[in-house]
């Protein structure tokens, strides 16, 4: 796990996402989730290509029920790129990075 990944609860989720000067990709996740460790180095890489320009945020929703049922959360891995405030783009399941890239370029 890279140390440009910050981990939150639903506690700290509107100060550490909501509130951010910079957009989020946020990673709702599990332990048990298989696509969700496949992803885990694409985000990495991720994090380290758009440090300063986005912050790479993952929850874990077994410990933490409350945002994504908020968020309407159905299947996981689910990213959102949160930019103001606001969901500006949504992807569900594990696509490659190029995707993940086009997602977040589109939302920034």
């Amino acid at each position: 796990m890279s140390e440009l990944i910050t981990h939150v609860s639903d506690a700290a989720f509107e100060q550490e996402v909501l509130k951010s000067d910079t957009p989020v990709l946020l990673d709702f996740w599990a332990e048990w989730c298989g696509p969700c460790k496949a992803i885990a180095p694409v985000l990495d890489e991720l994090a380290r290509q758009y440090e300063g320009k986005l912050r790479v945020v993952k929850i874990n929703i077994d410990q933490n029920q409350q945002t994504p049922r908020t968020y309407g959360v159905r299947g996981i891995p689910t990213l959102m790129v949160f930019k103001n405030g606001k969901v500006e783009a949504t992807q569900i399941g594990a696509v490659g990075k190029g995707q993940l890239t086009q997602m977040i370029d589109k939302a920034l």
